[in-house]
């Protein structure tokens, strides 16, 4: 069974639970995944940075962080950090609907946790075709429950 948890900043908008998980199942399904735990924490610009200071060395805003908890031969754990503004940011950057691309950040930071990557130009090719594809396969509109306008 998929175990998801939602942690929100109360302050941020609000993301609705039932959405996320529409989202994340069939991805990790697709995977063969069965039993896992994911906690996704849809949180403030400095939280995400804090993190990336912290665990990577690198001072600069990012919109994902995805941490895989368990040693691999246990139960499936692991992490998705979400910075909300920056989904807004992307979204006016690239004239995406702010919802969509919060589906495409918990699409990405899912496929790291399965064990994707993007430092090479194929590996990001990859990535994106991914994105689109399980986009493509949700209902994303609804993802945001209560909007906070800034």
């Amino acid at each position: 069974m998929i175990s998801l948890q939602i942690e929100n900043d109360p302050d941020l908008n609000q993301i609705n639970p039932e959405v996320v998980n529409t989202i994340v199942n069939p991805l990790f399904s697709a995977f063969e995944m069965k039993d896992a735990s994911v906690t996704f924490i849809f949180a403030s610009d400095e939280v995400v940075s804090d993190i990336k200071k912290e665990y990577f060395q690198v001072d600069q805003f990012t919109d994902v962080i995805a941490f895989r908890l368990d040693e691999e031969d246990e139960v499936f754990e692991g992490e998705v950090y979400i910075s909300l503004p920056r989904a807004k940011e992307n979204a006016n950057t690239y004239n995406e609907p702010y919802q969509k691309e919060i589906a495409r950040l918990i699409i990405h930071g899912s496929l790291h946790l399965l064990g994707l990557d993007d430092q090479t130009e194929k590996e990001k090719e990859e990535m994106r075709s991914k994105e689109d594809y399980y986009l493509g396969q949700v209902d994303w509109e609804k993802i945001v429950k209560v909007d906070i306008h800034d």
